[in-house]
């Protein structure tokens, strides 16, 4: 059972103050839970050593992947194959951040692998500041919660440079390289989460800089902003299969810049490979016994509940729970229908005392960072609440 604490809403005018301008939904309630899930060190810790686990397993399903050719079977398409390749094999493309997404873990039950969202997670800008902010708006102690979320990926980024934990000599090697951030214009979420991320990159030490998806110029010279500046890092809140599938010329392009050294761009094509629930599929073949893996194959499952996914479906969309018995439970429907699909083993989330449903997501930055919460139902999408947590004494 989850155990929760009601807080007092941050007050929306200081949410507005703050950047965080989408704090209500459509239906006009708060985004924000005025609650906040009660964990213990314990738990807080088997999260971290849960995720710090699961990566390890995701670099060895990467490198069986590519040993193996089984792109086409995740899903990824073909004309990322290559710079996909290219960007595993060379240091410098260093996997900034990503979010576990996890059941179990505070109601007794084991911590289990829903997906990796390792390209473009949302959630940073909750995770990082709001969570933290709830807890001084209570008066309570900011320190009690599992949150370095900031601070990881601040360090992260000096591994851009470092390729190791020698952070602390990163102004030695630092030579003045810039990082371009890069997010849609009109989506107010997209913009703040890619402008936290240049506030990390700028307190890390770098020189950054921002301009819309639409104003950055590419050539096979490199990537430039509008002002015809050329930067050596590009980050794009903007995921790796829709340029594979909708920007087929921009693809090309930036296997070129990749190949030719002219930028590095995170996250790295790579992440694509972790970011196809495929890959469910293959952790689960190569790590039977792990605790912390579901049941996965590309066919329904047979004797169990379980989940059909599509490989690079989001919010929840075009979801099917199906029973033992092969009855259909719950469905959404969305645009990824021409996405290939997985089954999954279906797990409960974790409920409180009314039934609402919990599921656990964890930061990833080098190692685990940050935890916090959705609440809704059995398939989580756009309407589900955030939820911070607190560290219980």
């Amino acid at each position: 059972m989850v155990k929760l604490r009601k807080i007092e809403a941050i007050d929306q005018a200081v949410l507005d103050n703050i950047g965080f301008e989408w704090h209500t939904d459509l239906d006009g309630t708060n985004y924000i839970a005025d609650e906040l899930v009660e964990v213990s060190e314990q738990d807080a810790e088997a999260y971290y050593e849960a995720v710090n686990s699961i990566y390890e397993m995701f670099i060895e399903a990467g490198d069986y992947v590519i040993e193996n050719n089984l792109f086409h079977e995740l899903g990824i398409p073909f004309n990322l194959v290559d710079v996909i390749k290219e960007s595993w094999e060379a240091d410098p493309h260093w996997h900034l951040y990503g979010r576990f997404d996890l059941a179990g873990g505070i109601d007794g039950k084991p911590i289990k692998l829903i997906e990796f969202n390792a390209d473009t997670p949302t959630g940073v800008f909750e995770t990082s500041v709001i969570q933290w902010a709830s807890l001084k708006a209570n008066n309570l102690d900011e320190e009690a919660q599992f949150n370095n979320v900031y601070q990881t990926i601040s360090d992260n980024f000096k591994r851009l440079i470092m390729l190791n934990d020698d952070i602390e000599n990163f102004k030695e090697h630092y030579q003045g390289w810039k990082i371009l951030f890069s997010s849609y214009r009109g989506s107010l979420e997209d913009e703040m989460t890619t402008r936290l991320l240049q506030s990390m990159a700028n307190d890390a030490g770098f020189t950054t800089g921002f301009e819309y998806l639409e104003n950055v110029e590419f050539s096979e010279e490199g990537i430039f902003n509008s002002k015809g500046e050329q930067f050596e890092y590009w980050f794009k809140l903007y995921p790796w299969e829709n340029i594979g599938f909708e920007e087929p010329k921009l693809a090309t392009i930036l296997d070129g810049i990749i190949r030719d050294r002219k930028a590095i761009i995170l996250n790295p094509p790579y992440t694509l490979l972790f970011q196809s629930k495929g890959i469910m599929k293959v952790l689960y073949d190569l790590f039977p016994d792990s605790p912390y893996l579901l049941k996965t194959s590309f066919e329904p499952l047979q004797g169990v509940p379980y989940i059909e996914k599509r490989v690079f479906g989001r919010e929840g969309a075009n979801t099917k729970i199906v029973d033992i018995d092969g009855n259909t439970i719950e469905e959404t429907d969305g645009e990824y229908d021409n996405y290939g699909k997985i089954y999954q083993e279906f797990v409960d989330f974790p409920q409180n005392e009314k039934g609402e449903l919990y599921q656990a997501g964890v930061f990833f930055a080098y190692e685990g960072c940050g935890l916090a919460f959705r609440k809704g139902g059995k398939i989580l999408n756009n309407t589900s609440k955030f939820v911070g947590h607190i560290i219980k004494s």
